[in-house]
């Protein structure tokens, strides 16, 4: 496994970070809780030390699974990044959308970070996740209700008691990230980045690399799409957000299938499945610190660690890059 430092930081990461969004089933059509530890702690055993998740994931289900997961493991060998901003509980702050719980029931999601909301929030996380402090806290959204000034001040608080030791954002703009560092050392920005989602190109990743700041990329297969495992007419389980969204249109799917077929040849010259592959560009992609992927089970786990043992010769980005702009993702 390799690991690289965050932002000017001593904190460092396994390239390929455990994402436990899916691991908390909400909105990915359940999960099954034993499954997720075994795949977690399969993970670790190949060297993925860094595991990534948030209350909002099944609403406390996915930070739970983690501190079980991790239960065992010496604590100052694994890196846990977690997020704060994101309310079921609590109807305060700007309303995000409507959602159900993993049993169906209905619930609206508020993006909230208020400096009270943020203390409870990182009690709550640090009782699920069984630990005494945080290695990356991040704000999970944008919140147009609270003054980014209020937020950092108290995740700064957090960081004086010993609770966190580094704070993070996720899925802010260059000019929101410029605010947050005016009253906070942000070290890193989470954000979505794959082959075929590559709009942080533009002004984050400059933005990033000019600060010294690092860029953690979620969503490196496209949710799956990036699998080749996902064809036209897919029956996704119920409850799963992939059903209605853009990238699973048959449409895309079609043109993301011409893409990966161009790519198999290259992938069995790496003795490597096309995921890895994409994985691997991912990671070596100018700008992008670590590569965020989820598992549900260990076999998948193991196969997404495996990614950082492949080597990508200059010709051979060259070429992936250049079949990207052929079927026009």
């Amino acid at each position: 496994m390799e690991y690289r430092k965050i932002g000017l930081t001593d904190l460092q990461l396994s390239v390929v970070t455990f994402g436990a969004w899916a691991a908390g089933g909400w909105m990915w059509g359940s999960t099954d809780r034993q499954e997720a530890i075994t795949a977690i702690r399969a993970a670790f055993n190949e060297g993925v030390s860094a595991i990534d998740t948030a209350p909002i994931y099944g609403q406390g289900e996915s930070e739970s699974i983690v501190g079980e997961a991790i239960r065992f493991f010496p604590r100052d060998q694994v890196q846990i990044l977690t997020k704060y901003g994101m309310r079921w509980d609590l109807t305060k702050g700007q309303f995000a959308f409507h959602s159900q719980t993993n049993g169906g029931e209905p619930i609206d999601i508020y993006k909230y970070a208020g400096k009270e909301s943020i203390v409870y929030e990182c009690e709550q996380s640090l009782r699920r996740l069984k630990t005494d402090y945080i290695d990356l806290y991040q704000i999970h959204w944008p919140d147009n209700s609270t003054p980014i000034e209020e937020s950092m001040e108290a995740v700064s608080r957090l960081i004086e008691q010993g609770k966190v030791r580094y704070a993070g954002v996720c899925n802010y703009d260059h000019s929101q990230l410029q605010e947050a560092l005016h009253s906070l050392n942000i070290v890193s920005n989470q954000v979505p980045f794959s082959a075929v989602n590559r709009k942080i190109e533009k002004e984050i990743i400059p933005f990033c690399e000019q600060n010294q700041r690092s860029v953690l990329a979620y969503s490196p297969l496209e949710r799956g799409l990036l699998t080749g495992k996902i064809t036209s007419g897919y029956n996704f389980a119920a409850g799963d957000h992939r059903k209605t969204h853009r990238f699973f249109s048959d449409d895309y799917i079609q043109r993301t299938t011409i893409f990966l077929d161009t790519l198999k040849p290259l992938a069995q010259s790496k003795s490597a499945s096309l995921s890895q592959l994409i994985l691997r560009w991912t990671i070596d992609h100018p700008g992008i610190t670590i590569a965020l992927t989820g598992a549900r089970n260990a076999q998948q786990a193991i196969q997404n660690a495996k990614a950082a043992h492949i080597y990508l010769a200059k010709e051979d980005i060259v070429f992936i890059n250049q079949q990207l702009a052929d079927a026009g993702l």
